[in-house]
């Protein structure tokens, strides 16, 4: 189950890496709605890795950062998720306090299949955006991954 979580992973990484070549390149046509989702995609990932295994400073939820930052700032966060995979269980309980202050306890392996999940549904939505902006979407539908 690990290495299909690695691979989910690598997945991710791979969409956000080509997704944020495609944003820098575009910077001039890609919309604020687009900038906002793609931010918001890397700052909870950050944060979901943070409520797993602190490991510094939390970014905010809908924190802004420079186009020409945001592979590194995805390559960080993809490095800590396969740290994390390597040094946990899937099964171990994980403690948190959300954005609101709710304390919550879930296991490794829901809240991993979140990020993973959550990055989908916003790339998607960045998808939809880029058409109807005008530019060509990036594909990123898993199983063109696994070609």
């Amino acid at each position: 189950m690990k290495s299909f979580f690695n691979e989910l992973f690598e997945y991710s990484h791979e969409s956000n890496q080509k997704l944020a070549g495609m944003m820098l390149k575009n910077s001039g046509k890609v919309s604020e709605k687009s900038i906002r989702l793609f931010n918001h995609i890397l700052n909870a990932h950050q944060i979901w890795n943070n409520r797993i295994d602190a490991m510094g400073v939390t970014f905010g939820v809908w924190e802004f950062h420079s186009m020409e930052d945001y592979s590194a700032i995805d390559r960080m966060n993809f490095e800590n998720s396969l740290r994390i995979l390597s040094s946990f269980e899937l099964t171990d309980r994980v403690k948190y306090v959300n954005s609101k202050g709710d304390s919550f306890e879930k296991e490794l392996r829901d809240i991993l299949f979140h990020i993973i999940n959550h990055s989908t549904y916003h790339r998607g939505q960045i998808a939809s955006n880029f058409r109807e902006t005008g530019l060509e979407p990036l594909i990123s539908d898993f199983i063109y991954f696994k070609e």
